[in-house]
C-alpha cells in the first residue's frame, strides 16, 4: 500500500537528516519548480518532493475526478504520503494553493506537522466586499475557465505570464506556460475550479499549527490583502513580505525566498 502510495504521487526522499521538510506544488506545476529551493536544505534536513496526481510524472491512471473535485482530496494525499513515510513533525512549505491543502491535512492531523510555510497563499480567490478583497470578481473567473475550455493551449499561453510576471525573464513564463500544457485539460480544469472557486476562510482559525504566511509585494493572483486576513484568523502566524513580484517566488526571487525560510526555521529552533 505504501509503495503504491508513494509511485501515486512520484515522491522523491532524500532520505537524510532528522527533521523533514515537505514541498507541495502549487496549481499547473509540478515538483521540478522546486529545483532551486530544496537542495539547500537538502544536507540540514530530509527533503521530500511530490506530484499531485494528475501533475507531473505521478500516475494518472490513479486520478480519481470525485476525489480531487475538491481540495480535501489533495490534503488527503498529503496525509497518506506522510503515513506511507512514517513521518511526523513535517515542515510543510506549500506554494499557492497548496497553502491551503496542506492547511487542511493540518487540521486533519495536527500531529503529522510541526510547522507549515505558505508561499503566497490564499483561502478565497474571489472578493466578498465588503469586507474581504480576494483578487478576482467571479465573472473574472468565469471568463477564464470559458477561456479554458474553448482553447486550453490560448489560455495556457494568456496565464502564465500575469502568473509569473517578472518579463525581464520570459523564460520562467514559457516554464510555466510548457507544465500547464503538459497536464490533460480536463484534470487541469477539475484542479482549477477546486483552486479558484474554494472558499476557506472558516478554516482559518482552526489551524494550530504554526504559520509562516510569505506574500509579495505585487502578484496578481494572491494580493497583500490576502495575506493580511489570513494573518490576522489563523492563530499562530507570522506574515513577511517579500519584495519581488510574481505569483512563484521560489522560482524567481529563489535568493530572496530561501533568505525568509532559512530566517523563520532559525527563529523557531527547527
Amino acid at each position: 500500500m505504501a509503495d503504491n502510495i508513494l509511485r501515486r504521487n512520484n515522491v522523491k526522499d532524500s532520505q537524510n537528516g532528522e527533521k523533514t521538510i515537505l514541498f507541495a506544488h502549487g496549481f499547473g506545476c509540478d515538483q521540478n519548480m522546486w529545483r532551486f529551493i530544496f537542495p539547500h536544505f537538502e544536507n540540514r534536513y530530509r527533503t521530500i518532493l511530490f506530484d499531485y496526481v494528475g501533475s507531473g510524472k505521478s500516475d494518472f491512471e490513479t486520478y480519481d475526478a470525485h476525489r480531487y473535485a475538491k481540495l480535501d482530496g489533495y490534503a488527503e494525499d498529503v496525509i497518506e504520503i506522510c503515513d506511507a513515510l512514517d513521518l511526523n513533525d513535517v515542515i510543510f512549505v506549500g506554494h499557492s494553493v497548496s497553502g491551503m491543502i496542506g492547511a487542511l491535512a493540518s487540521i486533519r492531523r495536527p500531529e503529522l506537522f510541526s510547522h507549515l510555510i505558505q508561499l503566497v497563499p490564499s483561502p478565497c480567490y474571489i472578493n466578498h466586499p465588503p469586507d474581504y478583497v480576494g483578487g478576482f470578481e467571479r465573472e473574472d473567473l468565469d471568463g477564464l475557465f470559458e477561456m479554458m475550455d474553448k482553447n486550453y493551449i490560448g489560455w495556457a499561453s494568456f496565464l502564465a505570464p500575469v502568473i509569473m510576471k517578472n518579463p525581464d525573464r520570459p523564460e520562467l513564463g514559457e516554464e510555466l506556460q510548457e507544465s500547464f500544457c503538459s497536464t490533460d485539460p480536463k484534470i487541469a480544469r477539475s484542479f482549477a475550479e477546486a483552486t479558484f472557486y474554494s472558499d476557506n476562510r472558516a478554516d482559518l482559525e482552526k489551524i494550530e499549527t504554526p504559520v509562516l504566511i510569505v506574500q509579495v509585494t505585487d502578484d496578481a493572483v494572491a494580493p497583500v490583502s490576502v495575506g493580511k486576513f489570513m494573518n490576522g484568523k489563523i492563530p499562530n502566524s507570522e506574515l513577511v513580505l517579500m519584495d519581488a513580484s510574481g505569483h512563484c517566488p521560489h522560482m524567481s526571487h529563489p535568493q530572496e525566498t530561501l533568505e525568509i525560510m532559512n530566517n523563520y526555521l532559525r527563529s523557531t529552533n527547527t
